[in-house]
């Protein structure tokens, strides 16, 4: 059981020391707080009471006090991101001694268990604000929206960006593949198919291929072309973690876990066509996305049929203009002098993928 009491989590626990402090003289329950950080890969400060120097107490990103231990802090300076912990689901006391000591949260074990790792590991991985993630799904078939997500990527990533590029088409041929590095090391989705709960962020980021200063989650050349949607969601919130941004190539298909990838965005964008055919499909794949993307956006993309231009195509589908996605030559794996999409920074292609990028930092207040 967890109980808010009265205060937010500490802020800026990005720039805090990233050990814990427990405060408790029950050999048991510290058993207990020593395993569970040791879960969450956090080493913690242990004391009996309120350390010597205040500023152990102060400085700590996040305090776990032993219900046997909130008398002797009772006279601490209030601060926030403190943890009343205790087994005893039936003492009323608790809420009394949590008002007393100033905390933020009463938790019981082992129910809240679960609740006090992701905690404790967000202190370990210094979590701040998450990434701003954009989906990317075209309105039909080859519609250009892989080619659209790598130049988002590497554009991204180009702008010193913490980057990550996920490609969620397990029928798509591989982003890697696309970026020219199908065989590059690092994992891909199989290997995280039987992932739960917490993933850790900076473990799923060095795991990963690098390509073009961003790393890139795709497919292997196997047989697996689906992963548990509760593995997709314990990835995507990991990498969410890391700040920076994530650009998640999508399928036109919905599934149970294609649904977790959407309920992570942001933003998405909708690639369609300028002709009537293509802008029917997307109609349908946009009802769909819509259902899950509370910002869904159309990017056109030319040439035009006869009648039709980007603002048309918006009116059509009934959704905002992001913008008219410009027409180049094919770009497919390095090969003849070729580059990935968007890696020159040069070209109508990269300058449309800045222009995104710069607005959509600002309407998510700021960098990322």
């Amino acid at each position: 059981m967890t109980a808010a009491v009265t205060h937010d989590p500490p802020p800026g626990a990005a720039g805090l020391p990233d050990r814990p402090l427990i405060v408790t003289e029950d050999a048991e329950l510290l058993d207990d707080l020593l395993r569970l950080c040791a879960a969450a890969g956090a080493t913690p400060e242990v004391h009996h009471g309120v350390p010597e120097h205040g500023d152990g107490w102060q400085s700590a990103p996040l305090v776990l006090v032993g219900d046997d231990a909130a008398r002797r802090v009772g006279g601490a300076p209030r601060r926030r991101g403190v943890v009343l912990v205790g087994r005893d689901q039936d003492d009323p006391g608790v809420w009394k001694r949590a008002v007393e000591i100033g905390a933020d949260h009463v938790l019981m074990l082992p129910d809240g268990e679960r609740w006090l790792v992701d905690r404790i590991a967000d202190v370990a991985e210094g979590v701040g604000r998450p990434a701003l993630t954009v989906g990317v799904v075209g309105g039909r078939g080859g519609a250009g929206a892989s080619t659209l997500a790598c130049a988002l990527a590497v554009t991204s990533a180009r702008e010193g960006v913490r980057t990550l590029l996920v490609d969620a088409d397990p029928l798509g041929g591989g982003l890697d593949v696309l970026l020219g590095g199908e065989s590059a090391d690092g994992l891909r989705w199989p290997a995280f198919a039987a992932s739960r709960g917490r993933v850790g962020g900076g473990a799923l980021e060095e795991s990963l291929p690098e390509l073009h200063s961003l790393r890139v989650l795709s497919w292997d050349r196997g047989d697996c072309v689906a992963i548990p949607p509760q593995a997709v969601r314990a990835v995507l919130a990991a990498a969410r973690r890391r700040g920076g941004t994530v650009v998640v190539d999508l399928p036109r298909r919905l599934d149970d876990g294609v649904a977790e990838a959407l309920a992570q965005l942001d933003l998405a964008l909708l690639v369609v066509p300028a002709d009537l055919r293509a802008v029917a499909a997307a109609g349908r794949v946009a009802s769909a996305v819509g259902m899950v993307v509370r910002d869904l956006r159309v990017a056109v993309r030319g040439p035009y049929a006869p009648g039709l231009d980007d603002r048309e195509v918006a009116r059509l589908l009934g959704l905002p203009l992001a913008g008219e996605v410009p027409v180049e030559p094919p770009l497919l794996r390095p090969q003849g002098g070729a580059n990935p999409p968007g890696t020159t920074g040069r070209g109508p292609l990269a300058r449309f993928c800045a222009n995104f990028w710069e607005r959509a930092l600002v309407e998510a207040g700021g960098t990322r």
